[in-house]
């Protein structure tokens, strides 16, 4: 005779197979150096924002879903999560990328910098994110953490753009509220060009 599953045994249940999971993890470390050829190393470090970091990583996880819910750098925000509205743009190694298209395993070597590197040490902003409260340029501020990442990048390869410039690097972050004269604006504007 099967008792019948009560919603308290249900919960019993899950408790104690969490504890045994939990209890099973030092043997799953023990014998990681047993680990088959080309199998994939879960537990890795990454330099986010000059941080070395430790985390644990599926092999099909993608860079935005660790920074977000694993490291909790919330600022990297997941818009369409394919890789075409840009509001989880970082910047790997001085270049900017879709978090959302970006395997998290393909960076353990590089730097990778999101919107809550970019201040100074002493919090103060940068000179993007000044000129875009200045210019009035996030509205609902959804894609504005991505719009200071390719505007940093863009910056930091070419100090004084023109304006066809700002627009060709900004073309990949998409606004809902149809700021993208603000936003050019503020970058301009943190070039030192107010035109």
């Amino acid at each position: 005779m099967n008792p019948q599953l009560s919603r308290r045994r249900f919960i019993k249940a899950v408790i104690a197979s969490s504890v045994a999971a939990a209890s099973s993890s030092g043997i799953h470390s023990a014998l990681a150096q047993d680990r088959p050829r080309g199998a994939v190393e879960r537990l890795i470090s990454l330099n986010i924002n000059g941080q070395t970091r430790r985390v644990d990583v599926s092999p099909q996880e993608t860079l935005a879903h660790t920074l977000r819910y694993k490291l909790g750098l919330t600022g990297t925000k997941i818009g369409c999560n394919r890789g075409e509205c840009g509001a989880c743009t970082v910047i790997i190694d001085g270049v900017t990328n879709y978090s959302c298209s970006t395997l998290t395993h393909s960076v353990r070597t590089r730097a990778v910098q999101t919107v809550e590197g970019v201040q100074s040490a002493d919090g103060s902003l940068h000179p993007v994110q000044q000129a875009f409260i200045d210019e009035l340029s996030p509205q609902c501020g959804f894609c504005t953490p991505g719009q200071v990442m390719s505007a940093v990048a863009l910056l930091q390869e070419n100090p004084k753009p023109t304006r066809d410039e700002v627009r060709h690097a900004m073309a990949g972050n998409l606004c809902r509220c149809g700021a993208y004269d603000h936003y050019l604006n503020g970058v301009m504007r943190a070039s030192g060009q107010n035109s």
